[in-house]
């Protein structure tokens, strides 16, 4: 995937709104303020006055880590108590998403906090640490190795932090709208600036905007202060802390198109041509009407999303007067004829188009908005599934946490285009936001890649999953939340469906959970009728009204069944027979999509024996999983206790035909959820590791997902001193139908695929040194071939970058593998020496990681032992600078090595 500078900065001005020139003349700003920042841990000493935005539930033993489908509960009693806490002056911030204007807040007098010495602009910060956003205040940890805390990832993301920064505000800015907008704060966000209470957002996955007009100093110092406040036991994963995106200083003339302010909508869609209508919200922030003329152009973009020629089509220009401190809705519409569709590849092509608005004033413009979007129908069929452009597309998706491995859940958009990047290799076109609304950079690129997405709003409701989680916040923010993600996302062709809970406890409250649904559903139909609604249902059946409530169905590892084998009887967990003919029956008009399969469970390179004879099996010792080593065979035939192998969610899907597709629990492992072994840093569920680095299983869906590329992957390695002839399984994973095996030559058999088989086994191999081949067919001719080869005694180390050319803007990255190899180069696969990494030039090394679960390292540290024959170090350009990086890997028993990378366009 190319990632050019143009690609950078179009990303980077970010998205809907896309400001044309950041010049000071110009009719709107949008500049970023992520330089700059000072950052403290913790509140001041001896602080008295009280900064909790709410009092919360007393937590008398942590709850981390407890199994991922436990039951939700309900949210516990506070008792009114006399402590002041700062919601009132909160919660207003969230009134333009509330629709009653009588369910709106009124803002108390005063501004609490004034008297805090960190929100005051003479407050001397020189002392606190100097960070660039976005910054994630616990990725380099240390790891907490002891203690409740695998669930949350065992790094330190709780607790109090503090951000400042002064803002450049110069006195020709006198009159203007001044916003401050944040993409995500983890979390409870509270913002000053010149030491008044400015306003804030519990959530800390939404974007949210200031207004900070009322409390600038035009010409004068602006001092903002951001305080968050990240509890302890909020998630079942990592969520970590911080201003962890991008933020945004936008300046607009006080007659301006709102905040998320257009709309579009492709009502009537053919390949001979597309009604295009697009809704405007034109605010007046100022004091008296204004009457304006609104005019739109659209225009075509090229791959890297920049405008193509003159504009395609015009939409009649529209004059409204807007009354102050009001605002004003303007309707227009266009058709548009041989549209350029926007549609997944590999059979469509992802085109867009770009809505330039302008509002204008006495002839003069006073505002100008780009609004990205893309030209696709959309039809979910009960029995066929999900249309595209009229043609099936089978969803072949994954779940992604969202935090970037190493660099923890700080957003970089290179770190993220390299994720998409290989989950396309492997054949995925679908992408599953879990649990939370992503960074917006991220919806730029799967509306650019062509990936769907199902965008995810919430894990909870009014019931708690860990005491402290976002359920304390519901009542009040479910609402001013919901609509705040629809408004920034609805215009990305990329989202098919809105989710708008994950295994919520309401699934258990019959009727009382549906009408919880209703109200959210009905939620999203105001905001945008054009996408079906959903819920993701791990315990609802058939017969419950949950489900009533939604468009599609989604179900999380129902379809295969939850826990049937006999193991389980007579348990208290959720036992589920298979779903899907049930769901069918019951719902005839309604599609239904897996949401959640599989979460198997393995770890790179690690082969445990005996191997199993099921095709799927849960995790115990001495069946796929060693406690004493925390790892998982990477045989790919274990899963969660609840769940099950990519092999037996493959026979069910084809067993049912009428299924949508699958979202795979999880494309990527991902820090927290460390099952089975809750010691751990990290998942095992990954189809990729958490460095990047390919599991087996992403092979076999490799085989699946890209039938027509002709490939065939062996494994185990072929590398076991010690067990020379001894039964050592071998697995082929292939996209062809059959196949056969040899080792040193001599053949193992030819084999061919049953009904519902997905992989070829040899389970009687008898493990000798040497050559292992498999030749494979398809229809009967040659397809593929794969041959590894038994390594001699780990010599030295090789590095490959996977760009050698990156950007100069501090924030563009080079992911630099390093693997160790014989001398004759064979890849050592159980290999676990340690490296050290330096760089020479205009470089940094941003982390290091190995994909080990059980690794507690530092990612920040820059040694780091092997894991199974690799390592990978993350090298990030200096801001500015140009030139030549030099990466160096060393060892103390081992060749090192080095590889240069260039940086160009330093700026």
């Amino acid at each position: 995937m190319s990632f050019n500078r143009r690609a950078v900065a179009l990303l980077l001005l970010l998205l809907t709104p896309l400001s044309l020139d950041a010049a000071q003349d110009a009719p709107r700003e949008r500049l970023s303020i992520n330089a700059g920042w000072r950052f403290h841990a913790g509140d001041p000493v001896g602080i008295t006055t009280v900064l909790d935005y709410d009092v919360r539930p007393k937590v008398v033993r942590s709850e981390d880590g407890k199994d991922a489908d436990a039951r939700p509960e309900e949210a516990e009693k506070i008792a009114a108590r006399s402590e002041a806490v700062l919601k009132p002056w909160i919660l207003p911030t969230g009134n333009a998403f509330i629709k009653d204007p009588a369910r709106r807040h009124t803002r108390p007098a005063g501004d609490p906090g004034s008297d805090v010495a960190f929100v005051k602009a003479s407050f001397d910060d020189s002392g606190w640490q100097a960070i660039t956003l976005p910054h994630d205040w616990a990725i380099a940890g240390p790891f907490l190795t002891d203690g409740p805390h695998g669930g949350m990832g065992r790094l330190p993301s709780w607790g109090i932090g503090w951000y400042r920064k002064q803002l450049d505000i110069p006195a020709s800015d006198r009159g203007r709208s001044i916003f401050l907008d944040i993409d995500g704060a983890m979390s409870y966000a509270t913002v000053w600036l010149n030491g008044r209470l400015v306003g804030g957002w519990p959530y800390g996955y939404n974007s949210w905007r200031l207004d900070l007009t009322p409390y600038v100093v035009p010409g004068g110092v602006n001092q903002l202060a951001i305080r968050l406040d990240n509890p302890p036991d909020s998630a079942r994963w990592y969520p970590g802390g911080g201003l962890y995106r991008n933020v945004w200083l936008t300046k607009t003339d006080p007659v301006h198109i709102a905040q998320w302010g257009t709309y579009v909508a492709t009502p009537q869609v053919s390949k001979e041509q597309a009604t295009i209508k697009l809704e405007v919200t034109i605010d007046n922030d100022g004091e008296g009407p204004a009457e304006v003329e609104v005019a739109t152009a659209i225009h075509a973009m090229d791959a890297d999303g920049a405008e193509i020629g003159e504009a395609v089509a015009r939409m009649a220009p529209a004059r409204v007067t807007v009354a102050p401190r009001n605002n004003t809705r303007v309707v227009g519409s266009t058709t548009l004829a041989r549209p350029r569709l926007w549609g997944p590849p590999p059979t469509q092509q992802p085109n867009r188009y770009v809505a330039v608005t302008t509002v204008s004033r006495g002839g003069k413009v006073i505002d100008l908005y780009e609004t990205r979007f893309g030209i696709r129908s959309l039809r979910f069929d009960p029995d066929k599934g999900l249309h595209v452009n009229g043609e099936r597309v089978v969803i072949q998706g994954v779940n992604n946490h969202h935090d970037l491995g190493a660099l923890g859940a700080a957003f970089n958009v290179r770190a993220a285009e390299r994720q998409l990047g290989m989950l396309k290799e492997m054949g995925a076109n679908a992408i599953r936001m879990a649990h939370n609304p992503p960074d917006p950079q991220l919806l730029e690129l799967t509306d650019r890649m062509g990936f769907l997405v199902v965008d995810e709003i919430f894990d909870v409701w009014e019931r708690k999953k860990t005491p402290l989680d976002f359920h304390l916040i519901f009542p009040d923010w479910h609402e001013p939340d919901l609509r705040a993600m629809l408004r920034r996302d609805r215009n990305h062709p990329s989202i098919v469906m809105w989710s708008v809970g994950n295994e919520v406890g309401e699934q258990y409250t019959g009727q009382e959970g549906a009408t919880i649904g209703r109200r959210l559903h009905n939620i999203v139909r105001e905001e945008d009728p054009t996408r079906p609604t959903t819920a993701s249902m791990n315990w609802a059946k058939p017969d419950m009204p949950f489900a009533t409530a939604f468009d599609v169905i989604n179900l999380n590892y129902q379809g295969e069944g939850i826990r049937q084998s006999a193991e389980f009887e007579g348990t208290d967990r959720i036992r589920t027979p298979p779903q899907y003919p049930g769901f069918h029956r019951v719902f005839p008009d309604k599609a239904i999509i897996s949401s959640e399969t599989a979460s198997a469970l393995s770890s790179r390179g690690v082969y445990l024996f005996p191997v199993s004879k099921d095709v799927s099996a849960p995790v115990r010792d001495g069946s796929g999983g060693d406690s004493t080593i925390r790892q998982v065979s990477a045989y790919e035939l274990h899963a969660v206790d609840f769940g099950s192998t990519a092999d037996k969610v493959f026979a069910s899907l084809d067993q049912h035909p009428y299924v949508a597709g699958e979202f795979v629990w999880t494309g990527w492992d991902y820090l927290g959820e460390p099952t089975p072994y809750y010691t751990s840093r990290s998942s095992y569920s990954g189809i990729i590791d958490l460095a990047g680095f390919k599991k087996d299983r992403f092979y076999l869906y490799q085989a699946r997902w890209r039938p027509d590329l002709a490939m065939a992957h062996i494994l185990p390695h072929w590398t076991w001193p010690g067990r020379e002839g001894q039964v050592t399984p071998v697995h082929v994973f292939t996209s062809g139908d059959e196949a056969e095996l040899f080792v040193n030559e001599k053949s193992q058999g030819r084999k061919k695929k049953s009904p519902f088989e997905y992989r070829l086994r040899w389970d009687d191999v008898i493990y000798q040194p040497g050559a292992l081949r498999v030749e494979a067919y398809k229809n009967g001719k040659p397809w593929a071939s794969d041959t590894i080869y038994t390594a001699d005694t780990p010599a030295k180390l090789e590095a490959i970058a996977d760009r050698r050319d990156i950007h100069g803007d501090g924030l563009d990255l080079s992911f630099v593998t390093v693997r160790i190899v014989d001398a004759e180069g064979r890849p050592a696969p159980t290999a676990n020496n340690r490296i050290r990494f330096r760089v020479e030039g205009p470089g940094e090394i941003a982390a290091t990681d190995n994909g080990d679960p059980t690794d507690m390292a530092s990612f920040a540290s820059h040694e780091r032992n092997a894991f199974n024959g690799v390592a990978l170090a993350i090298v990030r350009s200096l801001p500015g600078k140009s030139g030549t990086i030099t990466l160096h890997a060393e060892s103390d028993t081992l060749q090192g090595t080095s590889t240069t990378l260039r940086v160009v366009d330093g700026r």
